[in-house]
């Protein structure tokens, strides 16, 4: 599985922004997909999450309400709708593929197999 993220930018406070991250391999449809990132000196957290079909979601506190993710199987493509961003919103922003069988999403990187190259979010004040 390769992950191609693009989308990101600078965007002033407030504004929005949409990622994506395209998928090569035809099971692409079967995986869990997530959001990670990663801010400068700190380490990386989960944003959020989608399941393998699209209907079930999960995430982050800090970004619920806010953020909102997707995706397209039939693309091969899934995104992050960025809403009414903040400055501590900047980051790298990574895609990830976990391939495992999984009862609920996972928010842990270490069980996310694949990884995009990441995507750089700056928010402006």
């Amino acid at each position: 599985v390769q992950l191609q993220a693009s989308g990101g930018g600078l965007v002033q406070a407030g504004g929005s922004l949409r990622l994506s991250c395209a998928a090569s391999g035809r099971t692409f449809s079967s995986y869990d997909m997530g959001w990670f990132r990663q801010a400068p000196g700190k380490e990386r957290e989960f944003v959020a999450a989608i399941r393998w079909s699209g209907d079930g979601t999960y995430y982050a506190n800090s970004v619920k309400g806010r953020f909102t993710i997707s995706r397209d199987n039939a693309r091969r493509t899934v995104y992050l709708q960025m809403n009414s961003l903040k400055p501590e919103d900047t980051a790298v922003y990574y895609c990830a593929a976990d391939t495992g069988y999984s009862r609920s999403l996972n928010t842990k990187d270490y069980d996310y197999e694949y990884w995009g190259q990441g995507t750089l979010v700056t928010v402006s004040s």
